[in-house]
């Protein structure tokens, strides 16, 4: 089957970064669904890996985890899908990336594709829809059609984690959700998305919080950049506020300056269920399942902003490029082979 992988982390303007290559077709477990892979989308947690990790000697690495497809075989122990059904997923941190024709994932972590949607529209949804409603449900402890009278900070609004969290907590929340943005172009698209006000993270957050009337927020989901805004967000959140993060801080946070305010904090991994195969690793596929009826009722809307063409070595390079350079609204995708 047709694949894209690495066999060395380098630079993406490297042309070995990501390379054509073939590569037999994956054999599935007991729980496994294998999926033909109709659409990817590309998030920082590819080039990270893409840059820090070294493959096993004389093996490729393949990336990727959003995916769109048809299941093509299913294990002896799958209860919910089979061959022919739509689905879509984000896939396993611990296996095989899906920049690859035929793709093997555990069906706990796999929902129904959304019918209203195509495929490249699809694709830009999984990880970043899991990531934003654990973020905000689970983490942050937001109780749906709750938060009334409160305020959400979202540091980094306009991309995909962002892009999704905005319209989540504006659909099943009361509360008043304030996203940062820095560009004409992302600040339009925050508001397009639902958020009540936008203020520019180039700037002190409390006082841009302060002049927009906005301060203190109750809750902070801080998607980038968190070791810069980290002060200000201490001084923005107001006492007993939360703090969610999903990024990789390039300095230790302290947390000690977290103790006067009693702010608590709170780290997000899509992965965790799917690493540690926890005992509700089911609640992803629940959860992908409520967001594809939420797309197919017109209250949840794709996140696509760049379609880069078939999925290939070369356009993957250019994804990666362009997610690497931080400029990126909602999500990259490729379709097709």
């Amino acid at each position: 089957m047709k694949a894209i992988g690495y066999f060395h982390p380098l630079s993406i303007d490297h042309p070995d970064a990501l390379l054509d290559i073939e590569l037999p077709a994956p054999t599935i477990g007991p729980r496994d669904l294998l999926v033909r892979v109709h659409a990817v989308s590309v998030n920082p947690v590819d080039t990270k890996i893409r840059r820090g990790v070294t493959p096993e000697a004389g093996q490729a690495k393949v990336l990727g985890w959003d995916a769109v497809g048809v299941v093509e075989a299913v294990g002896q122990h799958v209860q919910h899908y089979g061959p022919g059904d739509r689905v879509y997923y984000a896939g396993s941190i611990a296996r095989t990336g899906t920049n690859a024709e035929l793709h093997a994932v555990d069906e706990r972590i796999v929902g129904r594709a959304p019918v209203r949607l195509d495929d490249g529209q699809a694709a830009a949804l999984p990880l970043t829809a899991i990531t934003a409603w654990e973020l905000l449900f689970e983490r942050l402890g937001i109780r749906e059609g709750g938060g009334a009278g409160e305020r959400l900070l979202i540091v980094g609004g306009a991309g995909g984690v962002g892009s999704m969290l905005i319209q989540l907590a504006r659909q099943l929340t009361q509360l008043e959700v304030i996203a940062t943005a820095s560009r004409p172009e992302t600040r339009e698209w925050c508001l397009d998305l639902g958020a009540h006000a936008v203020i520019d993270h180039t700037r002190p957050l409390a006082g841009e919080l302060a002049a927009a009337g906005r301060a203190p927020v109750h809750y902070v989901a801080s998607l980038t950049q968190t070791d810069q805004h980290y002060e200000q967000i201490i001084e923005c959140l107001r006492p007993q506020g939360r703090l969610g993060l999903i990024d990789d801080p390039a300095v230790p946070l302290d947390v000690m300056k977290l103790k006067r305010k009693s702010i608590s904090m709170h780290w997000e991994l899509m992965f965790t269920r799917s690493l540690f195969e926890t005992e509700d690793i089911d609640q992803q596929r629940l959860l992908l399942n409520r967001v594809a009826d939420l797309v197919d009722e017109r209250r949840l809307r794709t996140t696509l902003a760049e379609h880069l063409g078939t999925v290939n070595a070369s356009n993957l390079r250019r994804a990666h490029a362009l997610v690497e350079s931080g400029k990126v609204r909602g999500k990259v995708v490729l379709e097709g082979f």
